[in-house]
């Protein structure tokens, strides 16, 4: 026996890491020469910018125009723990938690803040029980399962009548897949996952039950002032003008007025779903092929088309110990970056075992079709010395 051959065509981009995610095609730094630098980003040409982004934000993800926009610290964390901190206490509270970022809002509600607030939780590659979502409740939850490759199908789970504010990170959701505007009251991403953008900047999306609720409600604990968006008993709107709590990076504010320039050329979010799908599909018709990989969430109704996790089924692998299976699955992504096809897709730490590959819009379609042979070719590699189970 030989050891496998390398496959003939490489990924043109072999960027699939889930954050941050691969540039758009045709991306160069020479797209950002009008980045407002070496200027205070409170000057007319700086919030100008930074508007624009708020404005094409808007145009491209076809937010209702009675929703707030704005621009915060500390990426999409920055954005959820901003609305947690402001809203989150004068109604009983409930958290899906179905991968590590909803556990990590489970940490911050229930440690943090100290709220006994009900988790609803489901193990990776699966949902919780959207049945038990109350109507008088707060509702914290993720839409996309960036680590667990799991969506939720839609938002019917929640009331249109609903006496609680539904607070969404959709970070790995947004510019890939329906968000339905009028069940979500908060809606949180970041320009590094599917913008291709860069990190470090939060989006939030407000809307009118939200702004109510920070009018009304003042928490009992201190607000720390990056979380502040109330001034005398008022949302302070300057923050979805263009303004921001603190400093940003204008050069990465100009590389998200490149990408959503891109995204509105293209088609807007109809061809950014349809390339997302258009992903996943390369992937699915793999799976249905190959013996030894399967689906984190086995359920297509449920399943990501951005954060796409895989999990090794090969008798051989499943039969060893969890740490052995660990160290297969760092084997694969390993080889994968050694040879320079596909860098980043190890599967998130607290996750099974397996990869993760993003296949948001950003990502070429044919750059899929020239992974799978190559994902064939590692796990020969990577096995090539285990005996048959």
């Amino acid at each position: 026996m030989t050891t496998p051959a390398t496959p003939a065509m490489r990924p043109a981009r072999p960027e699939f890491s889930s954050g941050p995610c691969a540039k758009r095609p045709g991306w160069a730094p020479e797209n950002l020469q009008n980045a407002v630098l070496g200027r205070s980003h409170r000057s007319k040409l700086g919030k100008a910018r930074l508007k624009e982004v708020i404005d094409r934000t808007r145009q491209v993800l076809e937010v209702p125009d009675d929703f707030l926009i704005g621009i915060v610290p500390g990426s999409d964390t920055g954005a959820v723990e901003m609305a947690m901190w402001s809203m989150l206490g004068p109604r009983p509270v409930q958290l899906l938690a179905f991968e590590s970022f909803g556990k990590d809002w489970v940490t911050d509600v229930v440690k943090q803040l100290k709220i006994e607030a009900e988790v609803l939780e489901a193990p990776y590659g699966e949902l919780p029980d959207l049945a038990k979502v109350r109507p008088d409740a707060d509702l914290v939850f993720t839409w996309n399962g960036t680590t667990s490759g799991v969506r939720v199908p839609n938002a019917d789970f929640i009331a249109a009548d609903r006496e609680g504010v539904v607070i969404c990170d959709a970070t790995s959701a947004a510019f890939a897949q329906d968000l339905d505007w009028d069940k979500l009251d908060v809606v949180t991403f970041s320009w590094q996952k599917a913008l291709g953008g860069e990190a470090a900047h939060g989006v939030l999306v407000l809307s009118r039950r939200a702004v109510a609720r920070l009018e009304t409600y003042s928490p009992p604990w201190p607000m720390p002032k990056l979380f502040r968006m109330t001034k005398a008993g008022k949302v302070t709107l300057d923050l979805f003008e263009g303004a921001t709590i603190n400093t940003p990076s204008m050069l990465a504010v100009e590389d998200a007025v490149d990408a959503l320039k891109w995204a509105a050329s293209i088609g807007g979010l109809v061809e950014m779903r349809r390339r997302a799908d258009a992903n996943l599909g390369v992937l699915e018709a793999w799976v249905q092929k190959t013996g030894w990989a399967a689906f984190l969430a086995e359920d297509p109704a449920i399943r990501s088309n951005t954060s796409v996790c895989l999990k090794v089924i090969d008798p051989r692998i499943t039969s060893l110990s969890e740490d052995a299976q660990a160290d297969f699955a760092k084997k694969l992504a390993s080889l994968l970056e050694k040879e320079g096809v596909a860098l980043d897709v190890g599967g998130y730490r607290d996750a099974p075992p397996g990869l993760r590959i993003w296949c948001g819009a950003t990502v070429d379609t044919s750059d899929l079709d020239a992974l799978t042979p190559w994902l064939d070719w590692a796990f020969a590699t990577a096995a090539f010395d285990l005996q048959p189970a």
